[in-house]
């Protein structure tokens, strides 16, 4: 009997995408890399100014933001956004990120980068909830969304951080893409670019964890064993990975693990 083309592709992916995981294990960084990612790491020590701010949002919760400001002060910079659930690690004004905004360029070039912990994670206070809904029509201050919450910020930026034009740019991949989609409905004027990455949309049809209703399970696992965790007052690091992501046998290990009530 033949096996349809479609199956045997499919069966090709499967095989190939199977051996990733371990070539990445064994894949390190060259000496050249190394060096091109110290020397940027040292530019972007020599050449920003880093602030640690904590926003007021409409409700009376306070949002972490951590701000990187050009130390040349002869010329007025655009502000350029990221809102993350992740954290924005480093914290402390004396710990920087080795490199700032999408890319290389964009640090070179010269920009406001403000790297901004979403309500509930990292540092931020207030209530995390996972895509939060767009609230359309809010009638009081404790309606609250991430459009709402963009726009807050954007607002206490453009209020507190010196030397900026008054244009705002937003971007972000996967989750943090979400963010930047919902950005868009803030409707703030100085807010002139948004480009989301690859976003979180829908979680139930075909986004991540559910791929036309089947649960995407060792990807499912491996987010929410960290992400999951209660975080009942605000943190300064990320949780661990689960054992499961330092195996190269997935399979085995859910099939070893029995009920969910075994995990930790």
């Amino acid at each position: 009997m033949k096996i349809p083309r479609l199956l045997r592709v499919a069966a090709i992916l499967v095989i190939t995408l199977a051996t990733i995981p371990l070539a990445a294990q064994d894949r390190q960084p060259t000496d050249e890399q190394r060096r091109k990612a110290e020397e940027l790491r040292d530019y972007v020590k020599a050449n920003y100014t880093k602030y640690e701010y904590m926003a007021p949002m409409r409700d009376g919760a306070h949002l972490f933001v951590s701000v990187y400001i050009p130390k040349d002060q002869s010329k007025q910079y655009p502000i350029w956004m990221q809102r993350t659930p992740y954290t924005v690690a480093p914290y402390g004004i004396d710990n920087y990120r080795a490199s700032l905004g999408p890319s290389e360029s964009f640090a070179r070039e010269g920009y406001i980068f403000a790297y901004c912990d979403v309500r509930g994670r990292g540092k931020s206070e207030g209530r995390f909830e996972h895509v939060r809904p767009y609230v359309p029509n809010k009638t009081a201050p404790n309606q609250t969304d991430e459009a709402s919450d963009t726009y807050d910020t954007i607002e206490f930026l453009l209020k507190t951080v010196p030397n900026h034009n008054g244009r705002v740019g937003i971007s972000g991949t996967s989750y943090p893409g979400f963010y930047a989609t919902m950005a868009a409905l803030s409707g703030h004027p100085a807010l002139k670019a948004v480009s989301p990455q690859a976003p979180v949309t829908d979680w139930f049809i075909g986004d991540d964890f559910h791929h036309n209703g089947a649960l995407y399970l060792p990807h499912t696992f491996r987010f929410f064993y960290g992400f999951g965790r209660p975080r009942p007052e605000p943190i300064t690091e990320a949780p661990p990975l689960p054992p499961a992501t330092r195996s190269p046998d997935g399979y085995t290990y859910f099939m070893q693990l029995g009920p969910l009530a075994n995990l930790d």
